[in-house]
């Protein structure tokens, strides 16, 4: 006799399936694009700008967009910008030269580096034979190789560093001597400034129109008559200053002494200048055209004084 088996249960073999895919959407849930993780603090915008930008990614890079060629590098790659680039330097070298040509014909910019090569050591003594010239014996000026030496190598060679400073510091003394007697006021320093430019201008165009009519042949350049020319307000800053501590009486003795001083500085510098045949033969000068040079030499010397006098005498009182 045989048992009977029971019946077995039958399973549905849909369901399984079913249950364990709904499970599994539970736990693993699917993010969606533009979902935002909410374990995320901050959101992340770089797979926005990328996709914005239209920027693709590299395969196994992190995330970043892929590094493409500057336009400035593809430029430079091209044979023909490099041409271009090349035309173009050629062109601003060329327009270069002639801007420094044109320069040069009007402004000696190269010469003016000659007159502003000095030194603490050579202002020190070029103001102590400005003061002093009688203790000076060799007033000639150095040469190499048919050019003067820098300044700084010769207390005899003309600077425009000493004149330079030396009138703005007279435009300043005056201010301040304006000042203290309650006169000052900015129009009146601009006339003063301007009338010892204007004295300075006229006598620089003078002293050239003498030359011209008396035929002198020298190196004298207009450049050096300006700094002669310009040493005169080293004394006339010396007399104002003395004139504001110690009176009139200061005033006059210091500035009598400078004037002295500045005559006998421009006799013996412009003689090696004016009369250069004369001085490098060291005969007398008897003929009457050097007779005429003679008389100018003098006539520029003596006019130092008297202007140093005419733009000062009115500061102290």
């Amino acid at each position: 006799m045989r048992l009977a088996r029971p019946p077995l249960p039958i399973l549905c073999p849909q369901r399984l399936p079913t249950l364990s895919l709904a499970a599994s959407k539970r736990r693993i849930p699917v993010s969606q694009p533009g979902m935002a993780d909410p374990h995320q603090l901050f959101d992340d915008t770089s797979s926005a700008q990328s996709r914005g930008y239209g920027a693709q990614r590299a395969p196994g890079d992190l995330g970043y967009p892929a590094a493409s060629a500057t336009p400035q590098a593809a430029f430079l790659a091209d044979p023909v910008s490099n041409m271009a680039m090349a035309y173009g330097s050629s062109l601003a070298a060329q327009g270069k030269e002639l801007v420094d040509k044109n320069i040069d014909r009007f402004i000696p910019v190269t010469k003016l580096k000659y007159y502003f090569a000095v030194d603490t050591m050579y202002v020190g003594r070029k103001l102590g034979l400005l003061f002093f010239p009688y203790l000076h014996q060799d007033w000639e000026v150095r040469y190499q190789q048919d050019t003067p030496v820098a300044p700084r190598f010769d207390v005899n060679a003309p600077d425009l560093y000493i004149p330079a400073m030396a009138f703005i510091t007279y435009v300043l003394v005056a201010g301040l001597a304006l000042g203290t007697q309650d006169r000052f006021s900015p129009d009146l320093l601009g006339l003063q400034a301007s009338s010892a430019l204007a004295w300075l201008t006229l006598e620089v165009l003078a002293i050239l129109l003498s030359l011209y009519l008396v035929t002198v042949n020298t190196d004298l350049t207009t450049i050096d008559l300006v700094a002669f020319l310009g040493y005169k307000y080293v004394g006339m800053i010396g007399g104002v200053l003395v004139g504001l501590l110690f009176g009139k009486t200061g005033y006059y003795l210091v500035l009598g002494w400078c004037c002295v001083s500045i005559f006998v500085f421009m006799i013996r510098t412009l003689r090696l200048k004016i009369l250069a045949e004369a001085a490098a033969e060291g005969v007398p000068v008897r003929e009457a055209r050097n007779q005429l040079r003679m008389y100018l030499t003098m006539a520029v010397a003596a006019a130092q004084p008297l202007l140093m006098y005419w733009l000062t005498f009115h500061l102290v009182r």
